[in-house]
């Protein structure tokens, strides 16, 4: 294998959507993907429509932004540059969004999230790292993703809602995603679901996450796979650094009440394609804030590409930088104090929706919202003093919502 290869290994390992499960373990596959995939655009779509059609008036009426494109894609070394014009990669977001993933029983091969796979090496490259933050730039791709969200959020999406190979209904998606833990009748056209969407964001069976009855308990707000836990953050930190500390500050957006949390703790944990996709109240409380802040989706630190032990080290730097909801709950035990939960969107629509506004009251384990289809990860951050440190818990670690992960100190 060629130094090239060695390094687009190290950072395809270190990705976010590798080890989330939304890509392959093996780039071979994405390799294969791409190149099916590139043969294909003749087929179906091809048109730029609606959003797509935004995009292409950006990078014809602005230079910089049409540079930078252009550049990512030249700096793909072959055999992977794939997709080399603006026209080409237009068509391939058109037919992208007028599309749905479809299942496929073997992991190592499957590819349901085709926009990380049509970006992967354009976003490793220095132009990709570049437009991706570029404000223009995201905010038409954000548009893009959400036309694409609409089509998932469609009836016309659930035709991929079967029993068939390709059907996330098929035994092996039941078996693999445990599909009987979650609220489904299938007596109903697809099982009761509306769309494909709604089967990604599929409600579980109540009895299967209890809340933690010891009331001094917060418990976790998500299911997910714990990434990092860190203690005595800063209100401000240089988290595009290497190991990308917290930053309260941009983490929260500005926020007056990220000034409570200087010295406290973040537990951040990202979610699998498989994992739940609703989140709850760590606590039971007043909501005093809620809000999303768009942002970036597609964005890694340059600081995380080089490691191969870096698993999904751009996680703390999509913290302070990606589209996230900050929903602030004021404890009703004074001991523990306010309490923030930041889902995070990372690739794909990975739409943030919130159930709560600033006011509300909300119990314990009461769900506080939802992520739609795409990558994504959360942090919870805590009071210094609000607890005592979080057990045995540590990194990679498998958390469920409403368990205990830690107690009031």
């Amino acid at each position: 294998m060629t130094d090239l290869e060695d390094h687009l290994d190290a950072q395809y390992e270190s990705s976010f959507p590798r080890l989330a499960g939304y890509l392959p373990e093996s780039r071979e596959a994405v390799d294969r993907w791409q190149s099916e995939f590139v043969a294909r655009l003749a087929d179906g779509p091809t048109e730029p429509a609606g959003a797509v059609l935004d995009l292409r008036t950006l990078l014809r009426n602005d230079a910089i932004v049409r540079m930078y494109v252009i550049q990512m894609m030249e700096q793909v070394q072959p055999p992977h540059n794939r997709v080399r014009t603006v026209d080409q990669l237009l068509r391939a977001l058109t037919r992208i969004i007028h599309d749905v993933p479809r299942y496929d029983p073997d992991p190592r091969q499957r590819i349901a999230f085709p926009m990380s796979a049509l970006f992967v090496y354009m976003m490793m490259t220095p132009a990709g790292q570049a437009v991706f933050r570029n404000e223009k730039f995201n905010s038409a791709l954000q548009k893009v993703l959400k036309d694409w969200c609409g089509y998932l959020d469609s009836a016309d999406s659930c035709r991929v809602l079967n029993e068939g190979p390709e059907g996330w209904l098929s035994p092996e998606a039941v078996k693999e995603f445990d599909l009987d833990d979650f609220e489904i009748d299938r007596t109903e056209p697809h099982w009761g679901f509306t769309s494909y969407n709604d089967y990604f964001h599929r409600r579980i069976r109540p009895d299967l996450r209890p809340v933690d009855p010891d009331p001094k308990a917060i418990v976790s707000a998500n299911d997910g796979t714990v990434w990092k836990i860190a203690h005595l953050v800063r209100e401000y930190d240089r988290f595009w650094l290497k190991g990308q500390p917290y930053s309260l500050a941009d983490m929260m957006a500005g926020s007056p009440y990220a000034e409570r949390f200087v010295n406290g703790h973040v537990l951040q944990s990202f979610l699998s394609g498989a994992d739940y996709h609703r989140w709850h109240a760590p606590v039971s409380g007043t909501v005093r804030g809620a809000e999303v802040v768009s942002a970036l989706m597609f964005s890694n630190a340059e600081s995380a590409g080089q490691d191969k032990t870096a698993g999904t080290h751009s996680q703390g730097y999509q913290s302070s930088v990606n589209t996230r909801g900050l929903v602030f709950i004021e404890a009703d035990d004074p001991k523990i104090g306010m309490v923030c939960v930041v889902p995070i969107g990372i690739t794909e629509i990975s739409s943030v929706t919130l159930s709560v506004t600033q006011g509300d009251t909300v119990r314990k384990g009461q769900e506080l919202g939802y992520f739609s289809y795409g990558g994504s990860s959360m942090c919870l951050v805590l009071q210094q003093g609000a607890v005592g440190g979080f057990g045995t818990l540590k990194e990679k670690d498998v958390i469920k919502v409403n368990a205990k992960i830690a107690r009031a100190g």
